[in-house]
């Protein structure tokens, strides 16, 4: 169990530090049904990285990813070709980053936070989790890591779970924030939304650029083993 759990932990480092779900979150938090789509987004969100990661999980498995023990070659290029894509996820990000005092430019779809029903606060966190393309990468590679591992079906359930726990820590923290600062709360999370709204496509290209390498050295080891 120990092995997939340390194979999944850089993984939902990442998938936690995805700064447009945080300030997703932090804009329902702002909004008049903020007590219920705060939640609700994170129900979402917790729903998107476990039916992905399981599903990732039992093709792995069931496509024997683990050769007694090591892991199977199929997963070593598995791991070069996620790692290549967030090597040029990172590039993109890097290129699309704000020059000077431009101004960040978010999602159209943020402006329409405030008309949000929780059905849509939980749709919208299943999106960001399960559909958006990092996410997607880092998800895929953590199911396939634990799946190389060998584990029996109760470990790679419980380091499954440990990943879900960690890649929830960051839209989960303007949550926690809410409820437990009170007033305090608005200032703090203004201020949280404001940074990450300025450095998200750097914060991005770094992320994407650090896990990258790890897969792609982790990929080259295990293809020269």
């Amino acid at each position: 169990m120990g092995e997939a759990i340390g194979q999944v932990l850089s993984f939902g480092v990442g998938v936690a530090l995805s700064p447009m779900p945080i300030i997703a979150v932090v804009l329902m938090l702002a909004t008049p049904r903020g007590a219920r789509n705060g939640p609700a987004f994170l129900l979402g969100w917790v729903a998107g990285l476990g039916i992905v990661g399981t599903i990732i999980l039992l093709v792995s498995s069931g496509a024997s990813a683990s050769d007694d023990g090591a892991p199977a070659t199929w997963t070593s290029i598995l791991k070069l070709v996620l790692g290549l894509a967030l090597l040029a996820l990172a590039v993109k990000q890097w290129r699309g980053r704000p020059h000077g005092d431009d101004a960040a430019t978010l999602p159209k779809w943020m402006a329409t936070i405030d008309a949000f029903t929780p059905g849509r606060s939980v749709a919208m966190g299943f999106a960001l989790s399960a559909i958006n393309p990092k996410n997607l990468i880092l998800t895929a590679g953590a199911a396939a890591a634990i799946a190389s591992t060998g584990a029996t079906t109760g470990d790679q359930a419980v380091a499954l779970a440990v990943f879900i726990v960690v890649g929830t820590l960051g839209p989960g923290a303007p949550v926690a924030i809410f409820f437990l600062m009170g007033e305090r709360a608005h200032a703090i999370l203004d201020g949280l939304k404001a940074w990450l709204a300025k450095e998200n496509t750097v914060i991005m290209a770094v992320l994407c650029l650090i896990i990258g390498a790890k897969l792609i050295g982790d990929a080259i080891s295990g293809l020269a083993a």
